[in-house]
């Protein structure tokens, strides 16, 4: 991508994200500024920080707006764009959190140099969010919004834990909702069409928790949701899920299959006697509780990928 002068950079850092790669982002910077950029970095101090400071960022001052932390720091950046239009700069990832699954999906390098250059020179990919629509307004993902399973996982990892332990706390999370496992029944309506499932993640991208595939022709460049259908119930098969999804077997895997669509709504059919709320997952956060609607926003970002 070819920019014009100001060549300035508004980095937004999560400062409690990545404590294990401190360096990075300041390696990054010192390798931006090299190359005859400005960098202005600004520390979040709370919640909604990100997403305000995307939404108001000048674009006439900078050229690129760069993120530092994890999937949920990048889905409030991408909340603060969603709805500036072509006009806002466009996003720069520096990967900091537990699964950086947006970071796999543009197929960043993890190390300073690379990460640097793609901000300095980066490709811009056109990515349309999705928007998931439930009790408390919409919220837009870059990635994936989901149901069942995953979404009781993430809604069991406080952000200390995960800040604590890493992956391992979704590790640890993963067997205490497999030892409380119930066989709920959720629906997917895609397009008009019904489906049921024991777990849905609904996905704009490939990749799921990292480097695994869930969604093989998915693509970030399509205004397109595949809706990734777990179709068996019972701890068995939750297991088998989880270890196929592991070895880079589940999309041929027997009871999973993926249907395509624009318009989706996720709801309970029977929650088996489980009293709790059934939660939804966006980005990695506990975002929202069923039921929900998912479309694709008509809205636009950015986001810069290796060139």
């Amino acid at each position: 991508m070819t920019f014009t002068s100001p060549k300035a950079v508004l980095l937004i850092r999560n400062p409690t994200a990545g404590r294990r790669r401190r360096g990075l982002v300041d390696a990054v910077v010192q390798h931006v500024r090299a190359a005859g950029w400005t960098v202005d970095l600004v520390d979040t101090a709370a919640v909604g920080d990100a997403r305000r400071l995307a939404a108001s960022c000048d674009a006439s001052r900078y050229a690129v707006i760069a993120v530092a932390g994890g999937d949920g720091t990048i889905n409030e950046v991408v909340n603060g764009l969603s709805r500036r239009g072509g006009g806002a700069p466009p996003l720069a990832i520096v990967p900091l959190g537990t699964a950086n699954v947006l970071a796999y999906e543009l197929g960043l390098d993890f190390k300073a140099t690379a990460l640097a250059h793609t901000i300095t020179s980066g490709h811009a990919l056109l990515v349309h969010p999705g928007e998931a629509t439930g009790g408390g307004g919409p919220r837009c993902f870059s990635l994936m919004a989901g149901a069942g399973f995953d979404a009781k996982v993430v809604a069991g990892v406080s952000a200390r834990l995960k800040r604590r332990f890493g992956k391992a706390a979704y590790v640890w999370r993963s067997l205490i909702e497999t030892r409380r496992y119930r066989p709920v029944r959720y629906v997917a309506e895609v397009d008009g069409v019904r489906y049921e499932a024991a777990s849905v993640i609904v996905t704009h991208g490939r990749h799921y928790a990292g480097p695994y595939v869930v969604a093989p022709k998915a693509a970030l460049s399509e205004p397109l949701l595949h809706v990734c259908l777990f179709e068996r119930w019972g701890r068995s098969h939750t297991l088998r899920f989880g270890f196929a999804l592991l070895m880079g077997w589940l999309p041929t895997a027997g009871g999973y299959r993926v249907v395509t669509g624009r318009d989706i709504r996720l709801s309970v059919l029977s929650d088996a006697g489980e009293v709790r709320r059934q939660p939804v997952q966006i980005d990695g956060d506990d975002a929202m509780t069923l039921p929900v609607s998912i479309s694709v926003t008509s809205g636009a970002i950015r986001m810069l990928q290796p060139a």
